[in-house]
């Protein structure tokens, strides 16, 4: 079984091929060969199914910048931290946050960590206050 982490990573992958396939997560899902680990599924599936409320919010806090003019990592990964942030209320808030930031750091642009750290404090703010 993957570490958070890894599961964390792995739906990534698969919030970033939902999006630029233009699948739903049971067509994508169901496309593999090798099941992804069931935290990463869960993620995946949850970013898919709340994916209208998740970009209303994001649309709403962003500064600056228009949904659709984000690098695609960081839409993925802003999804995921904002499904957990509103949907995972167990998690701890540092933790999505900093996972996050991480997986931004690693494998989108330069700023990318900072941005993400930003936008998903305020969205932290607005659905954990």
């Amino acid at each position: 079984m993957a570490t958070r982490r890894e599961a964390r990573e792995r739906a990534l992958s698969l919030c970033y091929e939902l999006e630029t396939r233009g699948l739903s997560a049971d067509e994508l899902l169901a496309e593999l060969t090798v099941a992804p680990d069931p935290y990463a599924e869960h993620v995946v599936r949850g970013v898919d199914e709340h994916r209208e409320e998740i970009d209303a919010l994001l649309r709403k806090l962003s500064e600056h910048w228009a949904l659709e003019r984000m690098p695609a990592i960081d839409r993925a990964l802003l999804r995921i931290g904002s499904y957990e942030l509103g949907w995972e209320p167990e998690l701890p808030l540092a933790v999505v946050i900093d996972e996050a930031v991480e997986l931004a750091s690693q494998y989108s642009t330069k700023d990318s960590g900072r941005f993400v750290n930003a936008l998903l404090s305020r969205i932290a703010t607005e659905l954990r206050e």
